[in-house]
């Protein structure tokens, strides 16, 4: 299994590009929060399911970014938990930061990294918490 860094250099390979940098610290934490009120929509279970198994991934890969990532996905569901009519905002979230995910990568010229690996679609929120984690100086 690759560690947390390999999983961050291979990532970072199609994350270069200022502008599409800028674009992933606003869509990735939009198309996770979104893919969880669709999830919540179906079923809490299946939002708290989902998250479980992420969180059993993040675990493997680093503990200190779990942590992170289950208060994260806690305040998401939270958030997701008091808002009336999620599934039609999700789907609208869903979308509008999937055409500025695609742009992004566009302006970059790579393509996306989960066409390569599906897994990169978890790498992805936990790649921009490396950046939160290096420039506070705590370890991952």
């Amino acid at each position: 299994m690759k560690s947390v860094e390999q999983w961050f250099v291979e990532y970072g390979e199609s994350h270069r590009n200022p502008t599409n940098k800028t674009i992933h610290w606003i869509c990735v934490p939009l198309i996770t929060f979104s893919v969880l009120g669709i999830l919540w929509s179906l079923s809490p279970w299946v939002a708290l399911a989902a998250v479980v198994c992420s969180l059993l991934f993040y675990l493997r890969l680093s503990r200190p970014l779990a942590v992170a990532m289950a208060a994260i996905a806690a305040l998401m569901l939270w958030v997701i938990s008091n808002l009336a009519q999620i599934l039609m905002l999700s789907v609208l979230i869903f979308v509008l930061a999937w055409i500025g995910q695609f742009y992004g990568h566009h302006v970059e010229g790579k393509k996306p990294s989960f066409f390569k690996d599906v897994q990169f679609l978890l790498i992805g929120p936990i790649w921009l918490l490396g950046f939160i984690f290096r420039k506070q100086g705590w370890q991952y």
